[in-house]
């Protein structure tokens, strides 16, 4: 009978733990299940979220701020660093520049755009397509508002550039940078035996970024270029040649033009000359040499040389990009020939810090002397004016990197202007001595 009763208890026991066994393994199984489900649906969710992630990582936000200080010689004075003070001021804060930039890439096409914010408002800076053919990767267009494809120091970034500002030279001829077209550029990758070549030009409005076509001409801009690195000995050359054809319609029928045996300006007042192009005409030539010197660190030569004709108004040599500068009335064109260069000379002094020297000369009328402006005009000639003054400029900086996002610059620029004849009138009376303008800059950069 014991025996019989613990049989029954050991089978009761048994078939207790089996039942409890099938339970938990279909609790387990109701796990695995419910498991599975919730993992089907994350992976519906990143199936979703993958194209976007994939969107969003080709756009690339960047940009940079330039808060800075200067501190010029007089109050009032003309200046190229950064532009010209206020009456009664030779000091002032400026936020000089603050840019924010969007780039979508898509491998063979680009979207860009650039807007520049200061106290001064908001301006587009840069609003471009560009593509770029998917068999050699070597042949691309662009079009829209981008830097125009002459020199160097055009496309060199203010963000990466050593001096505070652009030359004299390029702020007179080129103001702003850039222009509204379409250009073509070559660039073989680095595995072409053609890779030491590039070549980018295009047609262009003229007018700058922001103002409308004011008539049928379009100028030709360009530059072919060469890159040849040396890296055995630390060495890099590269430079270009550069071109600029283009023309400027007048609406007056005042137009003048140097006479070179006078020293003066012819005056000519044909009935044709309204609706008539004058040329706007440069020729360059760009040269950069990086150079790794041991234990001082890298060194920089740059240099420049542009000459040609430039159209400009009586007192300034500079051509407006912004508006139909010649429809205004009583505006004359003035043509004249000119030529300037600068040479930028930068040494690394260890990781986080940059000496800078920078020289520039500009003379907007190489057809006459400063002895030439003031003095006596002959009958039914017009005389020179401030326009056709030649001026140079000695900077030297120095920069020190913060960290990767921030550096700090302080240049000091010291302008020199030729004296005019010493019998001037009035009006240039000012230029028979050297004006007082220098500047110093003090400038901090945030960049991301």
């Amino acid at each position: 009978m014991k025996r019989l009763c613990c049989t029954i208890l050991v089978v009761y026991s048994l078939v207790v733990h089996a039942q409890e066994k099938d339970t938990t393994s279909a609790s387990l199984q109701e796990k695995v299940t419910e498991l599975k489900e919730q993992a089907d649906g994350l992976n519906e969710q990143l199936l979703t979220l993958t194209p976007i992630v994939d969107a969003l990582k080709k756009i690339k936000i960047s940009g940079y701020i330039q808060s800075q200080f200067q501190v010029a010689d007089a109050d009032g004075v003309g200046s190229f660093a950064g532009g010209n003070f206020a009456a009664g001021v030779h000091s002032r804060y400026q936020v000089r520049r603050g840019r924010l930039k969007v780039n979508y890439d898509n491998d063979l096409t680009q979207f860009v755009l650039q807007v520049d914010a200061t106290p001064g408002g908001v301006a587009i800076k840069d609003a471009y397509v560009s593509l770029k053919e998917p068999w050699t990767r070597t042949f691309g267009l662009t079009a829209g508002v981008f830097d125009r494809p002459f020199g160097f120091e055009i496309s060199y970034s203010s963000s990466n550039r050593e001096a505070p500002e652009r030359t004299r030279m390029y702020q007179t001829l080129f103001p702003g940078e850039r222009d509204m077209g379409a250009k073509l550029e070559i660039t073989p990758p680095e595995t072409s035996p053609m890779n030491w070549f590039n070549f980018k030009a295009g047609f262009f409005t003229g007018m700058g970024p922001t103002a409308q076509e004011n008539d049928n001409y379009k100028d030709l801009i360009g530059r072919a270029g060469f890159l040849l690195p040396m890296r055995d000995a630390g060495l890099e050359i590269d430079g270009g040649v550069s071109w600029y054809l283009g023309k400027v319609r007048s609406n007056q029928r005042a137009v003048y033009k140097m006479d070179g045996d006078a020293k003066t300006f012819a005056y000519d007042s044909t009935v044709a000359n309204i609706g008539s192009y004058f040329d706007r005409t440069y020729i360059g030539a760009d040269v950069q040499l990086y150079y790794e010197i041991p234990v001082l660190g890298g060194m920089t030569v740059r240099g420049e040389y542009i000459s040609g004709k430039q159209p400009g108004t009586g007192g300034n040599s500079a051509t407006s990009n912004y508006s139909s500068f010649y429809n205004v009335a009583g505006t004359a064109l003035y043509q004249r020939n000119f030529s300037g260069f600068y040479v930028n000379y930068v040494q690394n002094v260890g990781l986080s810090n940059q000496f800078i020297v920078k020289y520039d000369e500009f003379t907007p009328n190489s057809d006459a002397s400063s002895n030439d402006i003031g003095a006596t005009t002959p009958v039914g000639k017009i005389a020179l004016t401030a326009g056709d003054l030649k001026f140079t400029t000695l900077g030297l900086g120095w920069i020190y990197h913060w960290d990767s996002n921030v550096k700090f610059t302080i240049y000091y620029d010291m302008v020199t202007n030729d004296k005019v004849n010493s019998s001037a009138p009035a009006v240039l009376a000012a230029f028979k001595d050297d004006i007082k303008d220098n500047v110093f800059t003090a400038r901090v950069q945030y960049k991301f």
